[in-house]
Protein backbone atom coordinates (compact mmCIF):
# COMPACT_ATOMS: atom_id res chain seq x y z
CA UNK A 1 0.00 0.00 0.00
CA UNK A 2 1.96 3.52 -0.73
CA UNK A 3 1.57 6.41 1.20
CA UNK A 4 0.67 9.73 -0.23
CA UNK A 5 1.42 13.35 0.46
CA UNK A 6 -0.90 15.84 -1.33
CA UNK A 7 0.16 19.60 -0.80
CA UNK A 8 -3.21 21.73 -0.54
CA UNK A 9 -4.97 18.56 -0.12
CA UNK A 10 -7.85 19.78 1.42
CA UNK A 11 -8.96 22.24 -0.97
CA UNK A 12 -11.05 21.12 -4.17
CA UNK A 13 -8.06 19.81 -6.51
CA UNK A 14 -6.69 18.76 -3.85
CA UNK A 15 -9.56 17.01 -1.85
CA UNK A 16 -10.59 15.19 -5.15
CA UNK A 17 -6.97 13.99 -5.73
CA UNK A 18 -6.92 12.54 -1.99
CA UNK A 19 -10.25 10.82 -2.21
CA UNK A 20 -8.78 9.09 -5.85
CA UNK A 21 -5.74 7.98 -4.65
CA UNK A 22 -7.35 6.48 -1.16
CA UNK A 23 -10.44 4.97 -3.26
CA UNK A 24 -7.09 3.16 -4.97
CA UNK A 25 -6.31 1.74 -1.78
CA UNK A 26 -3.25 4.51 -0.75
CA UNK A 27 -2.32 6.08 2.64
CA UNK A 28 -3.32 9.60 2.45
CA UNK A 29 -0.90 12.75 4.08
CA UNK A 30 -2.98 15.93 4.02
CA UNK A 31 -1.44 18.90 3.33
CA UNK A 32 -2.66 22.25 5.04
CA UNK A 33 -1.33 25.35 5.71
CA UNK A 34 -4.49 27.23 7.08
CA UNK A 35 -8.10 25.88 7.55
CA UNK A 36 -7.41 22.88 9.41
CA UNK A 37 -10.41 21.37 10.51
CA UNK A 38 -10.85 21.01 7.10
CA UNK A 39 -8.13 18.63 6.31
CA UNK A 40 -8.80 16.89 9.63
CA UNK A 41 -12.54 16.38 8.66
CA UNK A 42 -11.36 15.14 4.87
CA UNK A 43 -8.60 12.60 6.68
CA UNK A 44 -10.91 11.55 9.05
CA UNK A 45 -13.83 10.40 6.22
CA UNK A 46 -11.05 8.46 4.25
CA UNK A 47 -9.96 6.73 7.14
CA UNK A 48 -13.85 5.66 7.01
CA UNK A 49 -14.90 5.77 3.90
CA UNK A 50 -11.71 3.59 2.69
CA UNK A 51 -10.47 1.87 5.01
CA UNK A 52 -6.51 3.47 4.45
CA UNK A 53 -4.31 5.34 7.05
CA UNK A 54 -5.12 8.96 6.65
CA UNK A 55 -3.42 12.02 8.18
CA UNK A 56 -3.95 15.72 8.02
CA UNK A 57 -0.45 17.71 8.11
CA UNK A 58 0.25 21.58 8.30
CA UNK A 59 2.91 23.71 7.02
CA UNK A 60 3.86 27.02 4.66
CA UNK A 61 5.49 24.70 1.91
CA UNK A 62 7.58 28.48 1.30
CA UNK A 63 9.42 28.03 4.25
CA UNK A 64 11.74 25.01 4.32
CA UNK A 65 11.55 24.73 7.81
CA UNK A 66 8.09 24.05 7.85
CA UNK A 67 8.41 21.81 5.41
CA UNK A 68 10.74 19.80 7.16
CA UNK A 69 8.88 19.26 10.09
CA UNK A 70 5.88 18.43 7.86
CA UNK A 71 8.01 15.43 6.77
CA UNK A 72 9.00 14.65 10.28
CA UNK A 73 5.86 14.43 10.98
CA UNK A 74 4.86 12.14 8.20
CA UNK A 75 8.08 9.60 9.41
CA UNK A 76 6.03 9.52 12.88
CA UNK A 77 2.60 8.77 11.46
CA UNK A 78 3.00 7.05 7.84
CA UNK A 79 6.69 6.49 8.01
CA UNK A 80 7.41 7.59 4.39
CA UNK A 81 6.09 8.85 1.29
CA UNK A 82 6.08 6.96 -2.07
CA UNK A 83 4.45 9.72 -3.80
CA UNK A 84 4.56 13.17 -3.72
CA UNK A 85 1.74 15.53 -5.41
CA UNK A 86 2.63 19.35 -5.29
CA UNK A 87 -0.62 20.75 -5.38
CA UNK A 88 -0.29 23.58 -3.13
CA UNK A 89 -0.77 27.02 -4.83
CA UNK A 90 -2.52 30.82 -5.20
CA UNK A 91 -3.31 32.89 -7.37
CA UNK A 92 -3.68 36.26 -7.73
CA UNK A 93 -5.00 38.38 -10.96
CA UNK A 94 -2.88 42.20 -11.08
CA UNK A 95 -1.78 44.12 -13.37
CA UNK A 96 2.21 43.96 -13.59
CA UNK A 97 3.26 47.31 -12.77
CA UNK A 98 1.18 46.99 -9.44
CA UNK A 99 2.76 44.05 -8.58
CA UNK A 100 4.29 44.71 -4.99
CA UNK A 101 7.85 42.67 -4.05
CA UNK A 102 5.70 41.16 -1.69
CA UNK A 103 3.20 39.72 -4.59
CA UNK A 104 6.15 38.44 -6.58
CA UNK A 105 7.51 36.99 -3.32
CA UNK A 106 4.58 34.97 -1.94
CA UNK A 107 3.69 33.72 -5.44
CA UNK A 108 6.82 32.41 -6.43
CA UNK A 109 7.65 31.01 -2.46
CA UNK A 110 4.19 29.05 -2.42
CA UNK A 111 3.85 27.90 -6.54
CA UNK A 112 7.58 27.60 -6.71
CA UNK A 113 9.62 27.33 -3.83
CA UNK A 114 7.21 24.86 -2.32
CA UNK A 115 7.78 22.73 -5.19
CA UNK A 116 10.90 22.71 -4.68
CA UNK A 117 11.67 22.22 -0.87
CA UNK A 118 9.16 19.25 -0.78
CA UNK A 119 10.22 17.25 -3.99
CA UNK A 120 14.02 17.85 -1.87
CA UNK A 121 12.52 16.33 1.55
CA UNK A 122 10.94 13.70 -0.60
CA UNK A 123 13.81 12.55 -2.66
CA UNK A 124 16.55 12.84 -0.08
CA UNK A 125 14.36 10.68 3.00
CA UNK A 126 12.72 8.14 0.43
CA UNK A 127 12.85 8.22 -2.73
CA UNK A 128 16.16 8.13 -3.42
CA UNK A 129 17.83 5.55 -0.60
CA UNK A 130 14.35 3.45 -2.13
CA UNK A 131 15.39 3.82 -5.51
CA UNK A 132 11.55 4.57 -6.03
CA UNK A 133 8.93 6.95 -5.85
CA UNK A 134 6.59 9.15 -8.31
CA UNK A 135 6.46 13.16 -8.46
CA UNK A 136 3.70 14.98 -9.51
CA UNK A 137 3.96 18.63 -9.95
CA UNK A 138 0.58 20.73 -10.23
CA UNK A 139 1.42 23.73 -12.40
CA UNK A 140 -1.56 25.38 -15.11
CA UNK A 141 -1.77 26.25 -18.85
CA UNK A 142 -0.88 29.75 -18.05
CA UNK A 143 2.50 28.31 -17.34
CA UNK A 144 2.67 26.99 -20.64
CA UNK A 145 1.45 30.44 -22.59
CA UNK A 146 1.15 32.97 -19.75
CA UNK A 147 -1.99 35.06 -18.59
CA UNK A 148 -2.47 38.82 -18.92
CA UNK A 149 -2.28 40.22 -15.39
CA UNK A 150 -1.40 36.99 -13.90
CA UNK A 151 2.48 37.29 -15.09
CA UNK A 152 3.87 36.45 -11.41
CA UNK A 153 1.60 33.23 -11.38
CA UNK A 154 2.63 32.19 -15.09
CA UNK A 155 6.03 32.53 -14.34
CA UNK A 156 6.17 30.42 -11.10
CA UNK A 157 3.87 28.04 -12.73
CA UNK A 158 6.40 27.79 -15.54
CA UNK A 159 8.88 27.13 -13.07
CA UNK A 160 7.47 24.04 -11.81
CA UNK A 161 7.32 22.78 -16.00
CA UNK A 162 10.91 23.52 -16.30
CA UNK A 163 12.00 21.67 -12.28
CA UNK A 164 9.91 19.21 -13.88
CA UNK A 165 11.63 18.59 -17.18
CA UNK A 166 15.20 18.74 -15.63
CA UNK A 167 14.43 17.05 -12.47
CA UNK A 168 13.07 13.91 -14.15
CA UNK A 169 15.78 13.81 -16.24
CA UNK A 170 18.37 13.78 -12.92
CA UNK A 171 16.65 10.93 -10.90
CA UNK A 172 15.23 8.75 -13.58
CA UNK A 173 18.39 6.58 -13.22
CA UNK A 174 17.43 6.16 -9.33
CA UNK A 175 14.20 5.08 -10.20
CA UNK A 176 11.85 7.86 -9.83
CA UNK A 177 9.73 9.62 -12.23
CA UNK A 178 8.71 13.08 -12.27
CA UNK A 179 5.63 14.57 -14.11
CA UNK A 180 3.41 17.24 -14.22
CA UNK A 181 -0.53 18.55 -15.05
CA UNK A 182 -1.14 21.43 -16.66
CA UNK A 183 -4.92 21.61 -15.60
CA UNK A 184 -7.15 24.34 -17.77
CA UNK A 185 -10.30 26.62 -16.49
CA UNK A 186 -11.15 23.94 -13.59
CA UNK A 187 -14.52 25.42 -11.32
CA UNK A 188 -12.87 25.42 -7.90
CA UNK A 189 -12.98 27.88 -5.28
CA UNK A 190 -10.17 29.91 -7.02
CA UNK A 191 -12.68 30.53 -9.87
CA UNK A 192 -15.05 32.53 -6.83
CA UNK A 193 -13.72 35.99 -8.26
CA UNK A 194 -14.96 35.95 -12.20
CA UNK A 195 -18.09 37.10 -12.85
CA UNK A 196 -20.42 35.05 -14.39
CA UNK A 197 -19.97 36.49 -17.97
CA UNK A 198 -16.39 35.58 -18.17
CA UNK A 199 -16.80 32.50 -16.64
CA UNK A 200 -19.40 31.21 -20.17
CA UNK A 201 -16.75 33.33 -22.21
CA UNK A 202 -13.60 30.90 -20.86
CA UNK A 203 -16.38 28.12 -21.52
CA UNK A 204 -16.79 29.34 -25.39
CA UNK A 205 -13.16 29.16 -25.66
CA UNK A 206 -12.79 25.72 -25.14
CA UNK A 207 -13.04 23.58 -27.85
CA UNK A 208 -15.04 20.64 -25.97
CA UNK A 209 -17.19 23.69 -24.17
CA UNK A 210 -16.82 22.57 -20.85
CA UNK A 211 -14.95 23.54 -18.13
CA UNK A 212 -13.31 21.49 -15.81
CA UNK A 213 -14.21 19.48 -12.83
CA UNK A 214 -11.48 18.69 -10.14
CA UNK A 215 -12.32 14.96 -10.91
CA UNK A 216 -10.69 15.49 -14.11
CA UNK A 217 -7.25 16.46 -12.60
CA UNK A 218 -7.71 13.79 -10.02
CA UNK A 219 -8.31 10.70 -12.30
CA UNK A 220 -5.05 12.31 -14.46
CA UNK A 221 -3.11 12.40 -11.33
CA UNK A 222 -3.90 8.91 -10.57
CA UNK A 223 -2.69 7.74 -13.66
CA UNK A 224 0.80 9.32 -13.98
CA UNK A 225 1.44 8.23 -10.47
CA UNK A 226 0.00 4.72 -10.90
CA UNK A 227 2.09 1.92 -12.60
CA UNK A 228 0.01 1.63 -15.55
CA UNK A 229 2.54 4.70 -16.43
CA UNK A 230 5.85 3.36 -15.69
CA UNK A 231 7.18 4.53 -18.58
CA UNK A 232 6.10 7.84 -18.49
CA UNK A 233 8.55 10.46 -16.99
CA UNK A 234 9.47 14.23 -17.73
CA UNK A 235 6.02 15.00 -19.48
CA UNK A 236 3.25 17.91 -19.26
CA UNK A 237 -0.34 16.52 -19.67
CA UNK A 238 -2.54 19.88 -20.68
CA UNK A 239 -6.05 18.56 -19.07
CA UNK A 240 -7.42 21.57 -20.36
CA UNK A 241 -10.29 20.55 -22.76
CA UNK A 242 -8.29 22.24 -25.73
CA UNK A 243 -8.01 25.70 -24.46
CA UNK A 244 -4.61 24.43 -24.97
CA UNK A 245 -3.15 22.84 -27.98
Amino acid sequence: MKNVLITGGSGGIGGAIAEAFARAGCNIAVHYHGGGGRARSLAARLREDYGVDAVAVQADVSDSGSVKRMFDEIDHTLGSVDVLVNNAGIAQQKLFTDLTDEDWRRMTGVDLDGVFYCCREALRRYMLPEHSGAILNISSMWGQVGASCEVHYSAAKAGVIGLTRALAKEVGLSGVRVNCIAPGVVMTEMMSGFDERTVAALREDTPLDSLGTPKDIADAALFLCSDSARFITGQVLGVNGGFVI
